[in-house]
């Protein structure tokens, strides 16, 4: 459509009546021989007969065979109650075999070790979900019994019963078999109430029997999951008639019993009853009862029970509700020939909510109206305006944004150049309080250095001495590389022993690590590795790496360090197994002033000193850290292969 025709479709539309407004045509009601009466009354005399012809065909549905679908829906849930006890009894069977050749329990067994059977029982309960498992003995005593608490999921662990009395354990213990095998099935009491378990024997690798293994599961879980499988409620008799569990609200009062219980002989006979009327709550019930049998084993009767009346009041309800669909669809038809005759309004109700739409600030609104006359015509220009402000926009947002990101760089750059004038600062506070400390610890060397001199020291003394000088000395130049840092000195390189170096560092903190109960390992070249490197530089970072591994292993532990060499490296590796580095402080230990020790233990500058010494040797340190196993620190440096030469010289 072009430009020129949009002021065209816009004054021929503006002849068309606004939503809200009615002409006088629009007033009169349609005559008979109008197209909307010929749409509407056709529609209206359709829609009546499939109507009365719909709720006849549905009320017949509904009302017929009530009691036979009941029936068989009694039938289908009792078979599917009955397959249910089925699979749970298989799945007992499948959890005992994997007890029974789990390697460690018959022999656990036979000595009679609770803790040893605990162990293996436990993980075994937990990963096929065990509720009850019972290990006994040749003399029909438990040793442990394992039941798992519904609510939290949690195994508790008792010493079990005598069960020398019941015949799921006696028939086991006398190597009775029955047509289905050495495994037997029955109903046992316990102080958590009833459970079904099945036995089996537990023998050792030379196939003598050692005891019996229970496995079982509470009669509540069992039948609760029945009524879930079978949409009915279940009930359990055990042989005597009796109501021993059942999934019926308030089924222990007395009502309840003399309506499910039956007499003994009534249970013996029983093979599948038809279903039964019964009244529970004052509401009509219908039941069918089966002889439970499992395993050859008869162990009571299954009842499913399901109510009677609720088939006719979902019939009621269908019916109901069809009959307002209906009514629904007659109502739907009369307005739908209206409407067809107010067609024509539509297009404009449509072009006015999407110019609302767009006046609220939604730009992605389209008419979606095509058409050739002056209607179309007005929604194709309104969605092509629609876009271009859609554009212009996103334009907008789009440079919006740009200047956004522009202003955050601006205010990184100001933090990172505040922090530069920090360090500056810092660096400067620092040259001026190295002169202080470097005197004391001139009067510490001199004195380290003349008190050996007396004839009257002990070798012991003459050894502290010794190490006081060396440590003052360390001490001087870790003031002074301090200051190198803050300047970043270039290191005076010198091909030099690093086997020696590493060895040094160990004997400095060799008094921290026994005081801290460290014990250390190392793996050294058996001869000296000869490498381009600052002594002194790469000995304060070896210093700093020790110290902080030992403080790392605040209740002791291992540290151990490394030395190796290949074709073009060489790697020197110091690992604690102390408390680890957490993730997220992994990508910051390096930073200066960055430390995770308490206030005045720490100033954030021994790994970010480090780091800068290893840059500036043309290496590098990596770290790698488990939380609760330990870190390992290693220093790459280049390896530049040197040869000895005459009287201790070296040539690279």
């Amino acid at each position: 459509m072009s430009e020129e025709t949009l002021p065209r479709a816009q004054t021929e539309s503006a002849a068309q009546p606004l939503p809200g407004q009615t002409t006088s045509r629009s007033r009169r009601w349609p005559s008979l021989s109008g197209l909307q009466a010929k749409l509407i009354i056709p529609y209206v005399i359709l829609t009546v007969i499939i109507a009365v012809v719909g709720m006849y065909v549905v009320t017949r549905l509904v009302t017929s065979s009530i009691r036979e679908r009941i029936a068989n829906q009694l039938v289908e849930a009792s078979q599917v109650a009955a397959d249910g006890i089925v699979r749970r009894e298989r799945a007992q069977l499948d959890n005992l075999r994997s007890l029974v050749f789990t390697e460690g329990v018959a022999q656990a067994l036979a000595k009679g070790d609770v803790t040893a059977l605990q162990g293996r029982m436990i993980p075994l309960a937990f990963n096929y979900k065990v509720e009850a498992i019972t290990a006994i003995n040749l003399q029909g005593q438990g040793l442990l019994t394992l039941v798992r608490d519904p609510a939290t999921g949690q195994y508790a662990a008792s010493p079990g019963g005598d069960f020398s009395q019941y015949p799921l354990v006696t028939r086991v213990l006398q190597g009775q078999t029955d047509p289905q095998g050495d495994k037997f099935v029955g109903l046992l009491d316990t102080p958590q109430g009833l459970y079904l378990f099945t036995s089996a024997p537990v023998r050792d690798l030379s196939g003598q029997l050692v005891g019996v293994m229970l496995v079982g599961t509470r009669l509540e879980t069992l039948l609760r999951e029945l009524k879930e499988q079978t949409a009915a409620d279940v009930v359990f008799l055990d042989n005597s008639g009796k109501l021993v569990a059942a999934t019926l609200a308030e089924s222990d009062t007395l009502p309840v019993r003399r309506t499910l219980e039956m007499a003994p002989e009534e249970v013996a006979q029983l093979d599948v009853s038809a279903p039964r009327d019964i009244a529970l709550y004052d509401r009509p019930y219908l039941a069918r009862y089966a002889r439970l049998v499992v395993r050859g084993e008869p162990l009571g009767a299954l009842a499913v029970v399901l109510r009677s009346d609720y088939v006719v009041e979902g019939g009621t309800t269908s019916r109901d509700r069809i009959l307002v669909i209906f009514a629904i669809g007659t109502i739907a038809v009369i307005i739908l020939g209206y409407f067809l005759a107010q067609g024509i309004a539509r297009p404009i109700l449509r072009l006015r909510s999407v110019s609302q739409a767009v006046a609220a600030g939604d730009l992605k609104q389209h008419t979606g109206l095509r058409g050739g006359d002056e209607i179309g015509e007005l929604a194709g220009a309104f969605d092509v305006m629609t876009d271009r402000l859609r554009e212009r926009t996103d334009e907008i947002l789009q440079r919006t944004e740009q200047l956004a990101d522009a202003n955050a760089k601006l205010q990184s750059a100001q933090q990172q150049l505040v922090q530069s004038e920090k360090l500056a600062a810092v660096g400067q506070l620092t040259a001026g309080i190295v002169h202080d400390v470097k005197n004391p610890l001139a009067i510490i060397v001199g004195l380290a250095e003349e008190l050996p001199e007396h004839s009257d020291l002990n070798p012991v003394a003459r050894k502290y001495l010794t190490t006081i000088r060396d440590s003052a000395r360390r001490a001087n130049t870790i003031v002074t590389d301090l200051l190198k840092f803050a300047r970043e000195s270039t290191p005076e390189l010198k091909q030099q022993d690093l086997r020696d170096t590493v060895e040094t560092v160990l004997r400095l903190t060799d008094y921290l690590a026994r005081k801290g109960k460290v014990h250390v390992t190392k793996d050294l070249p058996a001869g000296p590795l000869l490498v381009m490197y600052d002594a002194v530089q790469i000995e304060q970072v070896m210093m700093n790496l020790v110290q902080n591994a030992i403080q790392a292993m605040p209740h002791g532990g291992t540290l151990h360090v490394s030395l190796s060499q290949s074709d073009e490296t060489i790697a020197v590796a110091v690992k604690d197994t102390g408390i680890g580095i957490p993730p997220q402080n992994l990508n910051r230990i390096f930073d200066p002033f960055f430390t995770t020790k308490p206030p005045g233990e720490g100033t954030g500058l021994g790994l970010s000193t480090s780091y800068g010494i290893v840059a500036r040797h043309g290496g590098r340190i990596d770290v790698a850290s488990k939380v609760g196993e330990g870190t390992t620190f290693t220093i790459w440096l280049a390896a530049k292969p040197v040869k000895p030469k005459g009287n201790g010289e070296v040539k690279s």
